[in-house]
């Protein structure tokens, strides 16, 4: 009599292999940034097409009369502002002042013009 005998099959573990870095050419690096700066290219050409038809449509366009304040020796923002605005709380005046004249810091010099908007004109 034969006997057959069941064993299990040797099983060989697999090696971990290292994972492959992702290499890139010289030519993907190009086309990468080349569809990357896609979006940008068009929102510039979308912007310069389209940026200046709304004053160029012919439309009436009011001009805002702009005050212009000379600043002399000893003034300040807060005396033009409560000088120009009496009636105004002086540190509103004094920011409509600042960002219609890009004034960064509240230092001013003698004979700068400085433009008072319009609300607070006479």
């Amino acid at each position: 009599m034969s006997s057959i005998s069941f064993s299990t099959a040797a099983v060989i573990p697999a090696q971990a292999r290292p994972a492959t870095r992702l290499r890139l050419t010289a030519r993907g690096r190009g086309v990468l940034l080349a569809l990357a700066s896609l979006p940008l290219a068009a929102g510039i050409a979308f912007a310069a097409l389209s940026g200046g038809s709304a004053a160029a449509s012919g439309a009436d366009t009011a001009v805002a009369a702009v005050e212009t304040v000379t600043v002399m020796p000893g003034d300040t923002l807060w005396s033009i502002a409560t000088a120009v605005a009496p009636n105004s709380d002086p540190r509103d005046v004094i920011g409509e002042i600042s960002r219609m004249n890009l004034l960064r810091s509240g230092g001013l010099q003698v004979g700068q013009e400085l433009a008072i908007p319009a609300e607070y004109t006479n």
